[in-house]
């Protein structure tokens, strides 16, 4: 095998700030220092097809709220828009339009859905 000599008699002095910032950058992108905040919301949505509990499911995830307001994350996309659907579920119509509000509110293009489901519930009122 040969060895190309330039390479070792390179002075890595001149290259050392240029991988100081390439190992910053790439140690950057590895962070798992997330947006949102998921908690339990992807189990207790499968719990929710399963036909589980919809009063367990709305404790679980306002605990969660309670844990993402406290470590200053957000819910992710969908969340108060599915806590919402479980309080019109038990007749809590009050608190799924403010979910509901809450959810168009963060996620504007979310909109259409959001009117659906407050459309839903409004009927389910009457």
């Amino acid at each position: 095998m040969k060895f190309n000599r330039h390479f070792f008699n390179m002075d890595y002095r001149a290259i050392a700030p240029a991988f100081i910032i390439i190992t910053g950058l790439l140690s950057g992108c590895a962070t798992s220092n997330t947006m949102y905040q998921w908690g339990d919301y992807q189990p207790e949505v499968y719990q929710y097809f399963k036909g589980e509990s919809v009063d367990e499911q709305i404790i679980t995830l306002e605990k969660n709220l309670e844990e993402f307001k406290a470590h200053g994350k957000l819910a992710p996309p969908g969340f108060h828009a599915h806590l919402g659907m479980l309080y019109s579920q038990v007749g809590k119509l009050d608190l799924a339009a403010q979910e509901f509000t809450t959810e168009k509110n963060l996620f504007p293009e979310s909109a259409a859905y959001i009117n659906f489901l407050m459309n839903k519930s409004k009927k389910k009122e009457q």
